[in-house]
């Protein structure tokens, strides 16, 4: 347990440019007070101690900010920059090396029992205020930007924005060295769908001006009402 503490104690400092020494981050970080107090909860919970394991949640509830089910499984390597606000549910599973910012939700769509919650992969980075919604589950080495809502899966090596979210990039991934995989997006290909549609359009809009045009002048030739009129006027 020790030694895993050490650890939750180096990964803030280096993760952390704000840090300066050890003792700092063990006195003065939330998000390395919420993170311990799970650890210490989890197992508690594990063993059947659920009640005490709710009590100690909850008083790191009050001193955090941070709420995290003492039945959510986090892996190793895990920081919460300044915490305010973060929010994991019950369900939740957490990879190793993830790093959120304040105000993160990893929530519940639904009140049944039951896996109701994300499984975040490894390597992923969640910004401020984003919320991941669902049993969905987040590929490794994934961004989401802050205010983001994911409410599907996402692919390993994306980088997601938006409410919905949606992936707007895809980098390399280990199964292809050349370079990008790729992921679609709609609201990418319908706007190019739009631009390619664009020229012949206006190539229309065009041709339907000169029609209206040589129609109107037509209507003001020798077969139009005036032009009768002028010819039965009296010499």
């Amino acid at each position: 347990m020790f030694a895993q503490i050490k650890e939750d104690v180096r990964v803030a400092m280096e993760k952390d440019p704000a840090a300066r020494n050890k003792l700092e981050v063990l006195l003065f970080y939330p998000g390395v007070h919420a993170i311990i107090t799970h650890r210490v909860n989890h197992r508690l919970w594990n063993h059947g101690f659920r009640f005490i394991a709710r009590l100690f949640s909850f008083v790191s509830r009050w001193l955090t900010g941070i709420e995290i089910h003492p039945a959510a499984i986090i892996g190793r390597e895990f920081f919460i920059d300044h915490g305010m606000g973060v929010v994991i549910g019950e369900t939740s599973e957490v990879g190793d090396n993830v790093f959120l910012y304040h105000g993160v939700t990893l929530g519940g769509l639904s009140a049944k029992k039951g896996k109701r919650h994300p499984t975040i992969g490894n390597n992923v980075v969640i910004g401020a205020c984003a919320q991941v919604l669902g049993p969905v589950k987040v590929g490794n080495n994934t961004k989401i930007g802050s205010g983001s809502v994911v409410l599907q899966d996402v692919p390993e090596y994306s980088t997601v924005i938006g409410v919905p979210g949606r992936v707007v990039f895809s980098g390399v991934s280990a199964d292809d060295e050349e370079g990008e995989a790729e992921f679609p997006d709609p609201m990418a290909r319908a706007i190019e769908c739009m631009l390619e549609r664009l020229p012949q359009m206006e190539r229309d809009i065009r041709q339907l001006k000169e029609t209206v045009k040589a129609l109107r002048e037509g209507e003001g030739g020798a077969g139009s009402p005036s032009s009768v009129e002028k010819e039965h006027e009296p010499g």
